[in-house]
């Protein structure tokens, strides 16, 4: 399947990869703010990752290698598996 985004074309897989990067920049947010530390105070404590990294994760803007999940999921003091939890992570390629 194909949606069209102002003039590019998205295939499917990248339309849900770009859902999956907002809800997953969501529940980052959420859990770092049940800590109820600032961004900055929470990226300079913890360490792992630079607070413009931190921030592109947040709000869905950083396609995130596995290696940034793991340091996100350390820093939050949580497993990854609770960090991905119920993400759609099933991809097919169809061949056009």
């Amino acid at each position: 399947m194909i949606y069209f985004h102002y003039n590019t074309t998205i295939t499917c897989m990248q339309y849900v990869e770009k859902e999956n990067s907002i809800i997953l920049g969501k529940r980052i947010k959420e859990l770092r703010l049940k800590q109820s530390e600032s961004l900055n105070a929470f990226v300079m404590t913890r360490g792992g990752l630079t607070t413009a990294s931190w921030s592109r994760l947040e709000n869905g803007k950083f396609d995130a290698k596995f290696s940034s999940l793991v340091k996100a999921s350390a820093m939050l003091n949580i497993k990854i598996e609770e960090l991905l939890r119920d993400l759609p992570l099933d991809y097919t390629l169809v061949e056009e």
